[in-house]
């Protein structure tokens, strides 16, 4: 007899993981390295040193060990807020009248609003262990920078903050947190930087992106003592951190005999989608199990879909190794659309590796049908969700509607991957009809395009 499956599925603390997993480690296809930008050698550790934690150099450049054993000081900060649920969403699929199972992988529940503590607490953690003064770092929607100001008040840590321009100024409030827990915000581009100057010179109406606000970062953290540069996502490390999102999904469903067969996740830079998927793709790399996984990113910044694969610089300013990726060209600047976590013209070079092998598909969707997508799940599951996660929500609607064609009963895993309280502005451009469906032309990515590196 089926067990009956709760509402929300919950952990035990002591059924948290005590290991995060490292998915390179069964690639059999291993993503390309970093390269130094002016010698287009492989970076070496030493090199990468001047700008990331020792301890966070290892950790990005290990393809081979399996698991790295979470530190227990790391571990007591996630009791906080962890293990986080994996909630059956009868609601939604009451309201969409289709046999399709759906569950989401909620991340939402702490203070920061989403997943990006998962990562911020380590990385924090391996700095103030390494005796470093500070850190820089960039943030899109604000998630990243939050939760990097709240790990850091935690270490003691100074914490100095570029937010994407049209964010600083569509999110204040995502600003306030930042900057009641400790944090320095500045817009980008800005006049503070070299870097900044260039661009505000160039562009001088830019809303700016994240390879902006990347260049600014780096550029005070290795011209500061003490400082080193911490990123929010797209980076192995990342993506090694925030495997415990799909460690604990996958061990609460497990409690119910519940496979997923189809993985969904909004991609940006890669670092949600990446912990999601890791032990399932492991699985399937394994040849343990099967399943279908789906990137879900915006039509205005479509990297997977519409990008080239191949050697690309990380930031616009041009200062951080070159990364083989799909990219739009390290000078794509996005529409100011209201899903800022998902503006980065680049995709983690451990995803880009995955979707060429063709292991994990891609689909873009439209703004406005995201946030049809936001509105129609929070009238049904009570829980306003930020404009990235409802990418995935956008896709996991669309397949379960698939499935009420079909006949089909399928399980749909989801990550929702933060609450969207702080972008009421989007909501509101969404009901007032002044949200616009901006999708570049080919013509506009064949110019960027143009311009990659020629490696």
């Amino acid at each position: 007899m089926a067990k009956e499956i709760p509402y929300k599925i919950f952990l035990d603390e002591s059924e948290m993981p005590t290991s995060w997993y490292n998915v390179r480690a069964d690639m059999k296809n291993k993503p390309a390295p970093l390269l130094n930008p002016g010698t287009h050698e492989p970076m070496k550790a030493e090199e990468l040193e001047g700008v990331f934690c020792s301890e966070l150099v290892k950790q990005e450049l290990d393809n081979d060990t399996r698991f790295f054993e979470i530190p227990g000081e790391i571990r007591d900060f996630y009791k906080m807020y962890r293990p986080s649920p994996v909630v059956r969403a009868y609601y939604l699929e009451k309201k969409l009248g289709t046999p399709a199972h759906i569950y989401y992988k909620f991340e939402g529940n702490n203070t920061s609003g989403s997943h990006k503590l998962n990562s911020a607490i380590a990385q924090a953690y391996y700095a103030k262990k390494q005796g470093l003064t500070g850190v820089t770092t960039e943030t899109g929607a604000g998630q990243w920078g939050t939760a990097l100001s709240m790990a850091c008040s935690y270490f003691d840590l100074d914490c100095k903050v570029y937010m994407v321009k049209c964010s600083y100024e569509q999110k204040p409030f995502r600003r306030e947190v930042m900057r009641t827990y400790g944090g320095s915000v500045t817009p980008s581009p800005s006049n503070t930087t070299n870097v900044g100057r260039k661009i505000l010179a160039e562009h001088p109406d830019t809303t700016g992106s994240l390879g902006c606000a990347i260049s600014e970062a780096v550029e005070v953290a290795v011209s500061t003592p003490g400082y080193r540069y911490v990123l929010g996502s797209v980076l192995n490390q990342v993506l090694l951190h925030q495997s415990v999102i799909g460690l604990e999904a996958k061990a609460a469903l497990e409690k119910y005999d519940v496979k997923p067969d189809i993985i969904i996740g909004c991609a940006g830079g890669g670092s949600n989608l990446g912990g999601l998927i890791a032990p399932f793709m492991g699985e399937k790399l394994r040849g343990e199990a099967d399943y279908r996984f789906i990137a879900v990113e915006p039509a205005s910044c479509p990297s997977l879909t519409r990008g080239k694969y191949a050697y690309d610089f990380c930031d616009t300013g041009m200062v951080c190794p070159l990364a083989k990726m799909y990219t739009l060209g390290c000078d794509f600047i996005p529409s100011a659309n209201h899903a800022g976590g998902l503006r980065y013209h680049g995709m983690s070079s451990v995803l880009s590796q995955l979707y060429d092998d063709g292991l994990m598909e891609a689909r873009s969707v439209k703004q406005t049908e995201v946030f049809e997508a936001a509105e129609f799940f929070a009238r049904a599951e009570g829980i306003l969700p930020a404009p990235e996660s409802s990418h995935a929500i956008r896709a996991a609607i669309d397949e379960a509607l698939k499935c009420k064609e079909t006949g089909e009963e399928k399980n749909i895993l989801f990550g929702l991957t933060g609450t969207g309280y702080f972008d009421l502005v989007a909501y509101e451009k969404f009901h007032e009809g002044e949200m616009n469906d901006y999708i570049p032309t080919d013509e506009e990515l064949a110019m960027y395009a143009a311009k990659l590196p020629k490696i």
